[in-house]
């Protein structure tokens, strides 16, 4: 049988921003040193990513260098992690318009970096490591603009677009694939304990402002439109809108997650 030439290669994300980072570094002569440190130093996208975030998360509390090696220990315990990492960055390059490659997300866009930090919050809450887990929790939310619970279970191939304002609850889930605007809430309705978060499927669109409270169901392929409240579950591949949010289209099939379509039908009404 003929050897696999692709068995030990590189992701092609990590090849593809790589080769992004050595035209940009030619490019803009003054950010060389900062892209050879952030990227073109590594031999994976695990090193860059551990190095980028330690630079920014760590401080006083905690060194940067100890920062690093947490990361990198996390990233290399659990392959997903970086595969995740890789999905999101794709699913920011496929749906932001703005977005003119892998450079700009993995150095500049707050929300793919808020969502790695999460992803490893979310890996030493699980190991038992809570209070170190907050601490990435809260160095997140000062930097970044979001405030995720560690505890919250989120998929693969996921976009925060603009990510400020996005806050996500202890029980919350977020399905595979999908893509929340600036201003999302998936809350609780109020003191209660136990399983109290909303449970997102795969491909959903939560659109700017929506707030989704309470122990209820997005289903697969739904869209939230701008500034809905939603409190019952949503069907499949339905559009909900209003305050509170009632169905107004579906059910269709059409990836609303993929398009960022956050239009509504002409007829929609509340």
């Amino acid at each position: 049988m003929p050897e696999n030439p692709d068995i030990g290669a590189p992701p092609p994300a990590w090849k593809r921003l790589r080769f992004e980072a050595v035209a940009a570094a030619a490019d803009e002569p003054s950010l060389a040193g900062y892209i050879n440190a952030a990227i073109l130093s590594h031999d994976s996208l695990c090193d860059a990513l551990a190095y980028h975030l330690a630079e920014k998360i760590g401080n006083a509390t905690i060194g940067t260098q100890q920062v690093r090696d947490i990361l990198s220990d996390a990233c290399e315990a659990q392959p997903y992690m970086v595969e995740a990492a890789e999905a999101d960055l794709m699913a920011v390059l496929e749906r932001d318009p703005a977005c003119r490659g892998l450079l700009q997300p993995f150095l500049f866009f707050k929300g793919f970096l808020a969502l790695q930090t999460h992803r490893i919050a979310h890996q030493l809450w699980r190991e038992g490591r809570e209070t170190l887990a907050f601490h990435f929790q809260s160095r997140s939310s000062e930097l970044f603009g979001t405030d995720i619970h560690p505890a919250a279970r989120i998929g693969q191939g996921v976009m925060f677009d603009h990510a400020t304002g996005i806050t996500i609850g202890e029980t919350a889930v977020v399905g595979d694939g999908c893509s929340l605007l600036h201003g999302v809430t998936l809350g609780g309705t109020g003191k209660e304990v136990g399983d109290r978060h909303p449970k997102i499927g795969r491909g959903v669109l939560l659109s700017v402002g929506a707030k989704v409270l309470g122990n209820i169901h997005i289903g697969d392929e739904a869209k939230v439109a701008a500034g809905s409240v939603v409190l019952k579950d949503v069907p499949a591949h339905c559009t909900v809108a209003g305050v509170p949010a009632k169905v107004v289209s579906g059910p269709s099939c059409c990836q609303p997650a993929k398009t960022m379509d956050q239009s509504l039908p002409e007829d929609a009404s509340n």
